[in-house]
């Protein structure tokens, strides 16, 4: 058997499939640092063009190999190998998705909560997850399109605030032009200069992708897409909060024995009460975030607003800008502060319980950050 025939028939294996997606996920995850490294959005560049450039070849050439006997010579070289590597198309635009999906999970789990915003970054994990289960599917055309339309918005949905320095709705609706551009451009590739089939298939083609990316900017308004690239480091509830030698020393209760303890979970009504978070941007990144405080008297009533603080973060440190906001005094009851972005999106949500005071002296334990 020739070494074409070995790994034709190693690359055909059931196993296959799963060890092309596990290994961009594994390459991933050791080679994924911050979603602001050069680096890494170089490396999501270059998956983003060799998955288009794949895509216009599986629409051009298609993905049968070539017949037994059938002569070759006349085409280029290069030609040559486009044509003999046809069957192989599909696996490697699966193993492309896969490093693609896996990579956007890893940035988005940073900015994801368990709130609404969630809900982009679950179809995501579903999407890497069914991806495993498309290799025979993957020659349909408007299923890759509209994957590839996905893999782009995804893209460009953080992309552009990194590169912009500014995270607004106008700079996300750009990347949602941009995504559909740069798919539009794939699907004309794909038919340029080919008479043979009609423009209506091409805008059968086109017309998927089109109505997810529409679908995409509705998660957005539904504040359903995860506040990437921002994402919440630290937070917690402190009885103070002090400044010392360029750390912040926080103050909580605790016993020696609650090692694990970093935060408040309950508090003492009538006491000051801070409320301190570090949030991770982008080099070069300046937004406007909000310490929003809610409150609830018993737990079978809704929450329902009490401040809402504002802060300007500024980007680039590793462990996050660092900040804080306090109340004079708290009622008893539910509070929560969600950390949110200037439309409404939750960057992390750090919930409080406060109780009468007690006739015990609490003991304060401090950490750093």
């Amino acid at each position: 058997m020739n070494p074409s025939a070995k790994m034709q028939a190693l690359l055909s294996k059931p196993f296959m499939p799963a060890v092309c997606v596990l290994s961009g996920v594994l390459y991933d995850s050791l080679t994924l640092t911050r979603i602001d490294r050069l680096q890494d959005n170089l490396v999501l560049l270059l998956y983003l063009t060799l998955l288009g450039t794949l895509i216009v070849l599986i629409g051009r050439l298609g993905v049968e190999p070539a017949p037994e006997g059938a002569s070759l010579a006349a085409f280029s070289p290069t030609m040559r190998w486009l044509l003999k590597s046809r069957p192989y198309y599909p696996m490697a635009s699966q193993f492309l998705l896969g490093g693609l999906f896996s990579a956007y999970a890893i940035f988005y789990s940073r900015s994801a909560t368990l709130t609404s915003t969630a809900v982009f970054f679950a179809l995501l994990v579903a999407l890497l997850v069914g991806n495993e289960f498309l290799r025979d599917r993957l020659s349909n055309l408007r299923l890759l399109v509209t994957l590839y339309a996905v893999v782009c918005f995804a893209f460009f949905t953080f992309f552009l605030p990194v590169v912009t320095g500014s995270m607004n709705t106008g700079v996300f609706l750009l990347g949602a032009a941009l995504s559909a551009a740069v798919t539009f451009r794939v699907v004309q590739l794909i038919y340029r200069d080919d008479s043979d089939r009609p423009g209506r298939e091409a805008v059968g083609v086109m017309a998927p992708a089109c109505a997810v990316i529409g679908l995409l900017v509705g998660f957005y308004f539904f504040n359903w897409i995860p506040p990437v690239p921002l994402s919440l480091k630290f937070g917690g509830i402190y009885h103070d909060v002090k400044k010392v030698d360029g750390r912040f020393e926080l103050a909580f209760e605790g016993r020696w024995y609650q090692f694990w303890k970093r935060s408040d979970t309950t508090f003492p009504a009538g006491e000051p009460v801070y409320c301190f978070t570090a949030v991770f941007a982008p080099v070069d990144l300046t937004t406007t975030i909000y310490h929003h405080w809610f409150y609830r008297a018993r737990s079978d009533k809704p929450f329902i607003h009490a401040d809402k603080i504002p802060i300007v973060v500024s980007g680039g440190r590793e462990g996050g800008y660092r900040a804080y906001t306090f109340k004079r005094r708290l009622d008893p009851g539910d509070w929560r502060v969600d950390v949110e972005t200037e439309d409404g999106r939750i960057i992390g949500r750090i919930p409080v319980t406060v109780v009468a005071s007690a006739d015990e002296q609490p003991t304060i334990r401090t950490v750093l950050y």
